[in-house]
């Protein structure tokens, strides 16, 4: 399984079942239609896991997800590389966590009846808990109950990562239900120096230089904040395979924050090679795209959203919002001394949903069709990233005559045709050695698409030359 930092131990067994069911995709017949009925597999899959920043269900998700990239057995089929490091050990300012085991979770009631168990659903033990067996009152347990008042049917998703504590989330409605009396808290956990897993998959391209890709893989049962970007991450390996690479595209599936510092800290002499950076999350929902600027707000990727919101009829409602210091691994990305100009790819933003870290953020919630949107629009800016090159024109004085190269169409009419001899046009002003594909993109309000295909007709006619 390719090089480890610290071998892995045994996968386990699955841990918990939600025990809820979604709807088929159901996807027509359409070019994407395998993808999407793929991906939306993989969700249904990956659901039922309790992940966290460490432990069985990490490992349990890694396997999953190597299956789901294709052509396994193939001499050059994409591989997914599995690591690990220890717990305790220092990465950056941070230390890797010890490893989280849930053996049980229940809260026991006056009259002996279980009132809440982890085994019904990942979410309703806060995530590291550490072990309790215990007895007290309704008031005292109270400061351990998590609910969410405004939606009292939902279970909110809460954690103690860096922080001995534990806790029970449960629906409102469970809450006021309960009575005065007598509690048992039985809850058996495992916190030990153990290991964190992340995986990587790399897709080699012509040149070193590189496209890091990354999204987090720690959530549990949460549909659209976390499958959503390994399912897209995932679809997006299987395309880029079939395709041929100018720059290679290295895949990341890490724990969030401690998972993207630990493979910063453990890669850092690779980091020269990224060109350009993008973190997934939030890609099944209904919502319009959002893009998440790099903290320089003009790095290549930056502009390339940019001009697709502008140029892609199917994507023009994507919003472009300004860089944050707050939400995802972009955060790490772009601290000042990796500075990679990370962007991030949303439809509807974290924290902007209402089922956001609760327990409808469900397979009810995302469907293979906005998986499959959300793959289109990932490859078609990773396409833009592939073609774009720097054109030096070869017969500079004067528009050199493409009706007799075969280039100029003696019979117009019809609009695509007419594109094509404007792109032509276009690229051969701009060729001076000095301007990229997307800097004649974003100036003549044309597609990177298909400036990309006439500079191959320009280069094959000896009109132009690669920089």
């Amino acid at each position: 399984m390719g090089r480890a930092i610290h071998d892995s131990d045994s996968h386990g067994s699955c841990l918990v079942s939600a025990g809820l069911q979604a709807e088929s995709p159901g996807p027509e017949s359409t070019a994407g239609a395998g993808s999407a009925a793929a991906m939306w597999q993989l969700c249904q899959g990956l659901f039922p896991l309790a992940r966290s920043l460490t432990g069985a269900g990490v490992r349990q998700s890694l396997d999953l997800l190597e299956q789901a990239i294709d052509g396994q057995g193939e001499s050059d089929a994409p591989e997914l590389q599995r690591f690990s490091v220890p717990s305790g050990t220092a990465v950056f300012d941070w230390t890797v966590p010890r490893e989280w085991e849930v053996r049980h979770a229940r809260l026991i009631g006056p009259d002996g009846q279980v009132v809440i168990d982890h085994a019904n659903h990942n979410l309703h033990l806060m995530g590291y808990s550490v072990p309790i067996h215990a007895t007290m009152s309704l008031a005292e347990l109270a400061p351990h109950l998590h609910t969410l008042p405004v939606h009292p049917d939902w279970i909110p998703y809460r954690t103690s990562y860096y922080a001995d504590n534990w806790g029970f989330c449960l629906t409102e409605r469970q809450r006021r239900s309960l009575q005065d009396g007598t509690y048992q808290v039985d809850i058996d956990t495992r916190l030990f120096d153990g290991q964190m897993d992340w995986a990587e998959v790399f897709l080699p391209g012509d040149s070193d230089d590189e496209i890091l890709i990354s999204t987090h893989i720690c959530h549990p049962s949460l549909a659209n904040d976390n499958l959503s970007g390994i399912a897209v991450a995932t679809g997006m390996i299987n395309a880029l395979a079939k395709r041929q690479r100018r720059l290679g595209v290295r895949f990341v599936f890490v724990p969030a924050t401690i998972g993207a510092i630990a493979w910063l800290a453990h890669n850092q002499r690779r980091l020269g090679a990224i060109r350009h950076s993008l973190v997934l999350s939030n890609l099944g929902d209904a919502g319009p795209f959002h893009y998440k600027s790099s903290v320089s707000g003009q790095s290549a990727l930056d502009r390339v959203f940019a001009h697709l919101s502008n140029s892609e009829p199917a994507f023009s409602s994507l919003a472009v919002m300004p860089f944050s210091p707050y939400g995802y691994d972009e955060r790490q990305y772009n601290s000042p001394g990796i500075a990679l100009n990370a962007g991030s790819l949303m439809r509807t933003p974290f924290g902007q949903y209402p089922q956001y870290h609760t327990s409808a953020d469900n397979l009810d919630f995302i469907s293979a069709s906005a998986l499959q949107e959300s793959l289109e629009l990932c490859l078609l800016a990773i396409e833009a990233l592939q073609t774009d090159r720097i054109y030096r024109n070869l017969s500079p004085m004067g528009e050199p005559q493409l009706g007799r190269r075969g280039l100029y169409r003696a019979i117009g009419g019809d609009n695509q045709g007419q594109q094509r001899q404007l792109a032509m046009l276009w690229l051969l002003n701009q060729a001076d050695g000095t301007h990229s594909l997307l800097d004649v993109a974003q100036r003549a309000g044309l597609s990177c698409q298909l400036l990309a295909s006439v500079a191959d007709e320009l280069l094959q006619a000896g009109l132009l030359e690669a920089i």
